[in-house]
């Protein structure tokens, strides 16, 4: 998978790809992160990569002319790859998003700046726009780091484990079950006992059943679309019976 970036402060994203999973991901070839300064594509002096908006009102636009420049020169003309702009007027990102871009093996992600873009960009170069939540940040790098991570975790081998991605929160549409790690006990609160025992169809019954339960107590949006089972409803069903005799 190769994501090509661009934005106007590419230097944003070297500290974060330097360490941890990203990093062992790159050098291991799993994935490649090629940084594209739009500055580079303009053509005066002062490298001028933003103006006034015609009609007046505060703040600055983006130009065409660098942006075209950059992303036709680096991902072709017509792109046979997304290119996605990142922008709080995007589709709302979540993991079923994550698994369909992984599904690439090239992706353009275009960071905003200032007031946004000029709209000639939106209409004519980019494929797609995602949103990473309804609220409004400096610039699109932050949100194109988080699109990098939670794609690049669903590319085999990036994790250690092979599985590690599957029983996340929102993989299997629940929340993902609560875990523990020594010691057996930490001031006075003690791993339960099912996860010590070392049966693991019990171990396997318990993790669904928590995840369940978070998603019922926390998001309970998620269980109208999420895949259950005759067993999953029918323990979803005893904890509305109980949560109805509490507030009878």
């Amino acid at each position: 998978m190769q994501f090509d970036v661009f934005s106007l402060f590419p230097e944003i994203f070297s500290p974060y790809l330097q360490i941890s999973i990203l990093n062992r991901a790159i050098e291991n070839g799993l994935i490649k992160v090629a940084l594209h300064n739009i500055r580079d594509w303009t053509t005066d002096k002062h490298h001028v990569t933003d103006d006034t908006p015609y009609g007046g009102g505060g703040g600055m636009v983006m130009k065409p002319e660098p942006v075209f420049a950059a992303i036709e020169a680096v991902m072709g003309v017509p792109s046979e790859a997304p290119v996605i702009l990142l922008t709080p007027q995007g589709r709302v990102f979540n993991h079923k998003i994550a698994a369909e871009l992984a599904g690439y093996e090239r992706i353009g992600l275009v960071c905003g700046r200032y007031e946004g873009v000029d709209e000639r960009i939106r209409q004519h170069i980019i494929t797609d726009e995602i949103s990473i939540g309804d609220y409004v940040l400096t610039g699109g790098e932050l949100p194109t780091l988080i699109l990098m991570d939670a794609i690049a975790r669903l590319i085999p081998g990036v994790l250690g484990d092979p599985t590690g991605a599957e029983d996340d929160s929102h993989a299997g549409g629940l929340l993902e079950y609560p875990h523990y790690t020594r010691p057996p006990e930490f001031r006075g609160w003690p791993v339960p006992d099912v996860l010590l025992s070392g049966n693991h169809a019990f171990i396997t019954k318990w993790r669904r059943e928590q995840s369940l339960l978070r998603t019922w107590k926390k998001r309970p949006d998620l269980l109208g679309s999420a895949p259950l089972t005759a067993a999953d409803k029918k323990y979803l069903a005893a904890l509305d019976a109980g949560d109805s005799e509490q507030h009878a």
